[in-house]
């Protein structure tokens, strides 16, 4: 057995078994969200950037969260796309390795920034008037330095235990990039490690962080509660609600990909809701951010004007 292994250059990603005229209309459909991905969350870094007022420690997370999403995206969806205007699903290793350090380095730079997100709205509503000291600039940097450090440190570590795994075949991942767990069934010899490093990760970023955020919004629904006027109430639900919103979004999903058991049955719904995570998810932020933040929408009426004026 050991004498017939062999090191393969290229793995093939089985994806959906689709015809070509499918494949055509959804690398326009996909090709139209990562599109829009690109131009909303650009949108939001270019209205941060140009309005004074959106220079808050609430919106410096803002913008690396919509820096994450479209590294998020962009770490996959190319070659996705390539695969299906031109109808192969090949991808070379090297490629492959490339695209499960990317995916885990800003999945899980996300989930911690989302953490941060929420601490910060637990500070401004729950100790307001302690809100520029504690979150002041120095904080911030270090927290968002500590996020990219630990989806980094998360995705060095599934590299090198990754890098020692031996390839012998089948070359044919079922998935339609390389999503770190579907890799790992086409590996010869024990993959238990590897596994176990995925569910830890998982709990690390995901249960871990959850559970901080859950606590955080009972806090903060408590502080609502007491506060005095509606309008005041109103503007605090508005806030926490959009955050409260992409979070659900974000975690659930990646909660039922990664810590429910795997099965064979489950392999589709996987994929589909890993395709759902991809191209959704990252729209979503700044749609919600956007159209449920007064500042943005000022922001970005502002932005408007000027160039209606000039």
């Amino acid at each position: 057995m050991e004498g017939n292994q062999s090191w393969i250059t290229e793995f093939i990603l089985v994806g959906f078994q689709l015809s070509e005229d499918i494949e055509v209309l959804l690398f326009c459909i996909f090709s139209l969200f990562y599109i829009f991905n690109l131009l909303a969350n650009g949108m939001i870094l270019g209205l941060i950037w140009l309005d004074l007022r959106l220079h808050s420690p609430m919106y410096f997370l803002l913008s690396h969260l919509a820096i994450i999403d479209i590294c998020y995206a962009s770490s996959n969806l190319p070659n996705m796309l390539e695969n299906l205007v031109k109808h192969k699903k090949t991808i070379s290793f090297v490629s492959c390795t490339m695209q499960i350090v990317l995916f885990v380095t800003f999945a899980g730079a996300e989930c911690l920034i989302l953490v941060v997100m929420a601490y910060d709205r637990f500070v401004a509503i729950c100790h307001p008037l302690q809100y520029t000291v504690i979150m002041n600039w120095r904080v911030c940097v270090v927290l968002v330095i500590a996020t990219w450090a630990c989806g980094f440190s998360l995705a060095l570590v599934h590299l090198i235990l990754f890098l020692k795994l031996t390839f012998c075949g089948p070359q044919e991942v079922n998935h339609f990039f390389c999503e770190i767990l579907s890799v790992l069934k086409v590996a010869c010899g024990d993959t238990w490690i590897n596994e176990a490093l995925v569910f830890a990760g998982g709990m690390f970023v995901l249960v871990g962080p959850l559970s901080l955020m859950l606590v955080s919004y009972m806090r903060i629904l408590w502080a609502i509660l007491k506060i005095q006027t509606k309008e005041g109430r109103r503007k605090a639900f508005s806030t926490c609600s959009s955050h409260f919103c992409v979070v659900g979004f974000y975690f659930g999903i990646a909660m039922m990909v990664y810590l429910v058991p795997d099965n064979s049955q489950r392999e589709e719904q996987q994929k589909i809701l890993t395709l759902f995570y991809t191209l959704f998810n990252p729209l979503l932020n700044p749609l919600i951010y956007s159209l449920r933040n007064a500042q943005m929408k000022a922001a970005f009426n502002k932005a408007l004007q000027k160039k209606r004026t000039i």
